[in-house]
Order: structure tokens, then sequence, then C-alpha cells
């Protein structure tokens, strides 16, 4: 057993299950990160393209405009278009790598009393590829009925806007909830889909309340990654303006943009993979309070000595 080993498998109280959620992070981080880069080291590649053809598309397009369609021969269209359609690419396949990442990294943590490592992360996805790829692309027409949901209940005045919050934390939840449930025990995408609706909506308003303040904190991380470039990009374009540089059609400015949206990209696919691990160890506390397995397993053990 690991000598950092967090038991997750616990009834907690609401705060200590953010406050474990911060424990196994901090526990777990080097681990999880390293694996993760690992695991994403082609995608963030990719994103690094696209960001690079969106910026070169938009800044050779604003440059002709403020030119006066003087620009060169190169269709800066083609960039923008082209690279929009990479990174939303780029973007669904990574949200489904990361989801599937965090979810069997964690349940692998729990398994293997905290010894975690790629080839085994990589298996529990591998052995559950199909049913994963049938939940995101029934996920996929739920998310397009949430959408219409949100349109209609945006024209509610006044309390519009908190309804349609209520309603992205609670799919972001049944989600969450619904999507690790897969790993554990290789639950068919019905069975999971069941569990996580039931998990959602018997402990509403703690589920709700718990996304809402994951959210908050995993936002405030994600922001923390962004303001070393945010501000190395802020100092630059002060002094550009200040020193009359050409920012369109600089160069320097070209490559500058093309890291900071990248890393801004990047940084908020992150945050999506800590709110899988969050929702992971909202799942066996909730798991464990209506069953309580686990308590009664480790009776049995006491029993048997």
């Amino acid at each position: 057993m690991a000598d950092t080993y967090i038991e997750l498998r616990r009834r907690n109280s609401f705060g200590d299950i953010i406050n474990l959620y911060f424990q196994f992070l901090k526990s777990q981080f080097k681990t999880f990160v390293n694996l993760y880069l690992k695991y994403n080291a082609i995608s963030m590649v990719i994103t690094l393209i696209a960001a690079y053809l969106l910026v070169t598309g938009f800044m050779g397009m604003a440059s002709r405009d403020f030119r006066f369609g003087m620009g060169g021969p190169i269709n800066n269209e083609v960039y923008l278009y082209s690279g929009a359609a990479i990174l939303i690419l780029v973007i669904m396949v990574t949200y489904f790598l990361n989801f599937s990442f965090a979810s069997s990294y964690l349940v692998t943590y729990v398994e293997n009393n905290g010894e975690v490592n790629g080839p085994k992360v990589w298996e529990k996805i591998k052995a559950n590829f199909l049913s994963l790829i049938t939940f995101i692309l029934l996920g996929f027409l739920m998310y397009v009925g949430f959408l219409i949901a949100s349109v209609i209940v945006s024209l509610i005045p006044f309390i519009g806007i908190f309804l349609q919050y209520g309603l992205s934390f609670t799919l972001s939840a049944f989600f969450g909830l619904s999507f690790i449930s897969i790993f554990i025990g290789n639950k068919a995408v019905s069975d999971a889909f069941s569990e996580g609706w039931n998990f959602t909506f018997e402990n509403f308003w703690k589920v709700v309340l718990f996304g809402l303040i994951i959210g908050i904190l995993n936002l405030m991380i994600v922001t923390l990654i962004l303001s070393v470039p945010g501000f190395i990009i802020s100092i630059y374009i002060y002094f550009s303006i200040d020193s009359n540089v050409e920012i369109l059609t600089s160069v320097f400015a070209n490559v500058l943009f093309t890291l900071g949206f990248a890393i801004f990209i990047l940084a908020f696919i992150f945050s999506q993979a800590l709110s899988q691990i969050a929702y992971g160890i909202l799942y066996y506390n909730l798991f464990e309070e209506k069953y309580n397995s686990f308590l009664r397993e480790q009776i049995e053990k006491i029993g048997a000595h």
C-alpha cells in the first residue's frame, strides 16, 4: 500500500469531501500530471498548431481590414476556419480522452490502494472503450437537449439565468457521476446512466452545490495557470502600443498570442479533468452513504480476525 494513500470510500460530510479532493490533488498531483502530459502530448501539439492557424488567420484578416483590403496573397480565412475546425475536433477528442483518463486514474488508485501506473490506467480505458463511445454519443444528444432547454429558460425574466446555471451544474454532475460509474464494475451504459441519475437527484442540492464550489475552485486554479502568460502578453501589448509597434504584422506577437491562446485552451481542458476527479470522489462518497459496502467490508475483516 502506498504511504500517501487516501481512502476515498468513506462517508464524509460535505466540507470533508471538498477537503478530500484537495488532499488527493496534493498527494497525487505529480503522478497525475506526468501521466496526463504523456497521454495528451499529441493533442497538445495539434492544439498548438490549431491555435497558430487561428491567431494567424485572425491577425491577417484584421491587418487586411485595417489596411483597407491591401492584404498579402495568403488567404487568411483558410487559416482561420481550418484552425477553428481542427481546434473543435481536438477539444472534443481530448475531452473524451481526459474524462476517461481521470476516471480510470481514480478507480485504479482506489482498487490498487494508491499504486497507479500508466498501463493499468490505459487498460481500464481499453476495456470500457465501446461503452465510453456509446456514452459520448448519447451524451452529445443530451447536451443538444440541454442547449435547447437553456435557450427556452433564458427567455424567463430574472430567474432564467439561475435556471440555466442549475441545469448546467445538474447535467455536469449527472455526466460526471455516470461516466465514472462505467469504470467501477465495468457497468453497461444504461446501468451507469441509471446510477448517475439516482445519485444526482437523490442528493440534488448537495450535488449542485458541490459542482458550483468545485467549478469556482478549478476556475481559480486555471486563473493561476493563466496569470503568467496573461501578464507577459499584457506587458508586451502595453510597450508595443507605447512604442508604436505594428502588433498585427509582428511575427513575435503572432508567436506570443499563439502560445497564450494554446495555454488558455489547454488549461481549460485540464480543469475538466480535475472536475472529473472531483465527481469521482463525490461518487465514492455517495455510494458509501447509500450502500455502506466499504464499512461492512472493514467490519467483516475485523470479525475474521
